[in-house]
Formats: C-alpha cells, sequence, structure tokens
C-alpha cells in the first residue's frame, strides 16, 4: 500500500476518533485563551498593577510555560499520553480558580508562572508538541500541512469566538455588576472549559497512547537541523513577545483610549483573518514551498507593525493591524508542518519539544522590557523592534533552509 494512504490502514482509521477528540479540546483551549489574554491586562490594571508589573507578569507567564514544557519532555517517556493531556487540562482548572484570589504581585506572578494562562497570541505550552506528534503519526506527507491547517484554524477560529466574549465583563457591568466581579467571573468560565477539555481528553484510549509514549524522545541524525531551527524559532518568539496580544491590547487602551468592547471586536476580526489565512497558507505552500510560504507572508507583516508605529489616526492603525493579522499567521501551520517533515518519525515528539521550549524562553524576557517601553517617550517602540527583529528572521530562515525541503518538494 502507498505511503501517501496511511487514512485507509485500519490503525489510520482508528486514530479519526482520536483526532476529532484533539481537535474539540484544541476548540476549547482556544476560546479560553481568546478571552484570557484580554481580560488578563484589564484585571491586572483594575487591582492597580502598572503597566511594567503588567510586562513582568506576562514574563513569568511565559517563562513558566517554558518550564512546564521542558519537564514535559523530560517525563514524557515514563507516563501515558492521555494522563500528560489529562494533566495539562488540570492545570487549566486550577489556573481558573486561582487568579481570581490573586490581588498583589507576588501571588499574580505565582499563578502566572505555574498557570495555563499565555499572553501570547501564538499557541504555546506542554499540550502543544504532544498533539503536533499525534496528528502527524497517520497523516501522509502530501497531506500533513493541510492537518496542520486545520488544527490551526480550529484554535484560531474560537480563539476569534473567545476575544468576541472578552467584552461580557462590559455588558455585565452596565446590567449593575461590578467590574471586577465580571472578570472574575470569566476566570471561572476558563476552568470549566479545562474541565470540558478534561472529558475530551479521557476519550483517548490507553492502549494508543501508551505506544505513543514508548517511542524514542533523544534527538538522532536531525540533531543539526532541529538545534538551528530552534534558534531561528527562538529569534521570532523573542520578537513576537514585544507584541503579545496582552501587550498590544494595552498599547491600544493606552495610546488611543480604546474601550475593552471596542479591542473585544478588533481582536476578534483579527483572530478571523489569521484563523482564514491557515487553509491559504496550505494551498500557498503546495506551489511555493513551506519555507517561502513563512518569509514571504511574514515580511509584509512586520512592515505593516512597523508603520502601525508610526501613524497617529486610529483607523489607519487598525487597518495596518488587520493586514498584519492577515499574514502574520501563516507560518503557523507551515512551520509546524515544516518541523515534522525534516525529522525522522522517531523524533518528532523532541523535536516539537525542542523547538517549542527555546521559544517559551525567548518569549519570556521581552514582555517585560515591552512593559518599560511603553512606559516611555515612544510608546510604540516595542512594535517596531518586533516588526525588525521579525524582517532578521525572516531572511535568516531562508537564506540557512531555502535547499532543506520536505519529502513532498523532492
Amino acid at each position: 500500500m502507498s505511503c501517501d494512504t496511511p487514512a485507509l490502514t485500519p490503525a489510520a482509521m482508528k486514530t479519526a476518533p482520536d483526532i476529532l477528540w484533539l481537535y474539540g479540546a484544541r476548540a476549547l483551549r482556544g476560546f479560553g485563551d481568546g478571552f484570557a489574554i484580554l481580560i488578563l491586562p484589564v484585571y491586572l490594571t483594575a487591582i492597580g498593577f502598572s503597566p511594567l508589573e503588567i510586562g513582568v507578569a506576562a514574563s513569568a507567564s511565559l517563562l513558566g510555560t517554558a518550564a512546564l514544557t521542558l519537564i514535559t519532555g523530560f517525563i514524557a517517556p515514563r507516563f501515558e499520553l492521555r494522563n500528560l493531556f489529562l494533566a495539562g487540562a488540570a492545570l487549566i482548572i486550577v489556573t481558573g480558580l486561582m487568579f481570581p484570589s490573586a490581588q498583589t504581585l507576588l501571588p499574580v506572578l505565582l499563578v502566572a508562572f505555574i498557570g495555563s494562562i499565555n499572553p501570547s497570541a501564538g499557541d504555546l505550552g506542554m499540550l502543544v508538541p504532544l498533539e503536533h506528534a499525534l496528528l502527524t503519526r497517520e497523516t501522509a506527507d502530501r497531506d500533513r500541512t493541510a492537518v496542520f491547517a486545520r488544527y490551526s484554524l480550529i484554535g484560531a477560529l474560537t480563539a476569534a469566538l473567545g476575544a468576541l466574549a472578552a467584552a461580557l465583563p462590559e455588558l455585565l457591568a452596565s446590567q449593575g455588576w461590578s467590574k471586577l466581579g465580571a472578570i472574575r467571573l470569566m476566570f471561572y468560565l476558563y476552568a470549566a472549559l479545562g474541565l470540558l477539555a478534561a472529558l475530551m481528553y479521557r476519550q483517548l484510549p490507553r492502549d494508543h497512547t501508551h505506544a505513543d509514549s514508548r517511542v524514542k524522545t533523544a534527538l538522532g541524525p536531525s540533531r543539526g537541523i532541529v538545534y538551528r531551527l530552534a534558534a531561528l524559532f527562538s529569534l521570532d518568539a523573542f520578537a513576537g513577545g514585544f507584541t503579545v496580544q496582552s501587550l498590544l491590547a494595552l498599547w491600544l487602551f493606552l495610546r488611543f483610549n480604546l474601550s475593552l468592547e471596542a479591542a473585544s471586536l478588533f481582536f476578534f476580526c483579527a483572530s478571523l483573518l489569521g484563523a482564514f489565512s491557515f487553509p491559504v497558507a496550505a494551498w500557498l505552500s503546495r506551489r511555493i514551498g513551506l519555507v517561502n510560504t513563512m518569509v514571504f507572508t511574514h515580511i509584509p507583516s512586520s512592515l505593516c507593525l512597523i508603520a502601525a508605529a508610526f501613524c497617529s489616526d486610529l483607523a489607519i492603525v487598525l487597518g495596518l493591524l488587520l493586514v498584519r493579522a492577515a499574514l502574520s499567521q501563516m507560518d503557523v501551520p507551515t512551520r509546524s508542518s515544516y518541523v515534522m517533515a525534516v525529522v525522522t518519525p522517531g523524533e518528532r515528539t523532541a523535536a516539537a519539544s525542542v523547538t517549542a521550549v527555546p521559544r517559551s524562553l525567548a518569549s519570556s524576557i521581552s514582555p517585560a522590557i515591552a512593559g518599560v517601553m511603553l512606559a516611555g517617550p515612544f510608546s510604540a517602540l516595542p512594535l517596531v523592534v518586533c516588526g525588525s527583529l521579525k524582517i532578521a528572521y525572516d531572511l535568516a530562515l531562508l537564506w540557512m533552509f531555502r535547499h532543506t525541503r520536505p519529502p513532498e518538494e523532492m
């Protein structure tokens, strides 16, 4: 049987329901992250935090994400994959229950560090490398990018709905609720979504995930490629940390006095544009290749971000940021697909983890720096730094990997 048709094998047919449960859990996580990253800076501002303190909290969250992903990589061979998914869902529940009671800096930093709320619009965390490996196993090379595009599309669409739901505290406040009380209710909703995700992860069969946990995680022949990709992805993530969605929202609040309701609508639209760019990226990659798709969509998005920093008209700024949103995420499914394609099957989980952890570490540094910049005389400086560094990353990626092609491009 052709290697391009694994979906026709009995094993692949058994895997299909597992993938559907995984997609369902991904949808729940996307919805929760969509509103959590917007209400978090509003909550911290409401309890008296400064932009610098909010930036430090964002860094603590990203740093904690990196540490947890690294720990997961070390312990993964000793546990069933389903148990790791359940542990990730439990962390979502704990985060939603603990944040409403955190009032001062140290408790907030603790919850941010150990919790699951990620201030970035990107999808980072302990669950992501595990999901990538599971999605790849039964997928043909020619279909792999489309599968990752579907996975990313589900996450982005539900995140867009979550961003729209971030306006709920203001709606409740207009009905007589206290704003803080309404925001705390959203954190409890976040915990409830974690519980629903746990119920979906429980549907993954033990025998399937146990076999997966036995896959060798040490890097072998692909070590050099993975380390170079990890270094480049770290530069990209460090750049992105200057404009994580929470801080970009904060900049719009400070610079243009944008309301939470208007910000919710804007990020909903931005998320929709990013979501529908994923299938376009899969289509484009079949014609110009994965690396070219990553680079030649990323550079224009960075130029839009830099241009927005120097505009004083809110409509133009939002327009530029929407164009950026339509282009900047097209490297997400293509990047994930490329990493899975250029390593051997036994190295996939390790490759996903090794490329994810440095990204989290790098992105945990820049939000604190961005917090200082936001409080400076030119509050848009984080946008300029982010765009410039991302362009440098794109050029380096094109130069280093233009000749390293996945199987379907041979």
